[in-house]
């Protein structure tokens, strides 16, 4: 008999139970970054959620996915957080926008490799657009609770939170610092309460 077991994936499965709970079972269109969080990569993979307008991305590697660390903190899987984002869907689409898959490597990268940590409201100055190309003035992101999903999710590893990116512009990011991240969030919601992140929006 082999020994060569799949390690559990006790914490990656904790995650994929919060979305089967808000998406009954959709499958969700899987990235996974070569060559891997062990090796550089800034997140093993991401998943997005095909809703009814637009796709729901979250992403796998600032917790701990597998085994817990004997020396990190028993109450807190990993950094405490994923990164969740979402971006507007074409009717009939099956295959999600590419641009939040690298944006959220990039990301958790700056926590990974750079220790950076993230908490609601915070903001980070992208200073290019969040797309990569030059077809939005999205420059800049916030970071906020997803509120379709639990304030704090409980796995074997560990409690987590779900934060999810926001792209916003530079003028927006000025507005955020003169008054608050919640403040300005507040009113890009009006009449976008899930806070989509459109690219278009801002051309």
């Amino acid at each position: 008999m082999s020994n060569d077991l799949e390690p559990e994936a006790s914490g990656w499965d904790a995650i994929d139970a919060v979305f089967d709970e808000l998406y009954g079972g959709i499958e969700p269109v899987h990235v996974g970054y070569i060559p891997g969080l062990a090796l550089g990569s800034g997140l093993q993979g991401c998943s997005a959620y095909r809703a009814a307008d637009h796709w729901h991305y979250v992403t796998y590697g600032l917790t701990e996915l597998w085994d817990k660390s004997e020396e990190a903190d028993p109450e807190i899987s990993g950094w405490g957080y994923e990164f969740t984002l979402r971006a507007p869907a074409e009717a009939g689409e099956d295959k999600p926008p590419q641009w939040p898959f690298n944006l959220l490597e990039q990301l958790a990268k700056t926590t990974n490799q750079g220790g950076s940590v993230y908490e609601v409201g915070h903001r980070v100055d992208v200073r290019r657009p969040i797309t990569g190309e030059d077809d939005t003035a999205l420059t800049a992101l916030a970071i906020t609770r997803d509120t379709e999903l639990p304030e704090l999710i409980d796995s074997p590893n560990g409690a987590f939170a779900l934060l999810q990116v926001i792209g916003i512009t530079a003028d927006e990011l000025v507005r955020m610092k003169d008054t608050s991240t919640a403040a300005v969030l507040e009113d890009l919601a009006d009449g976008n309460p899930l806070l989509i992140t459109d690219p278009a929006r801002a051309k």
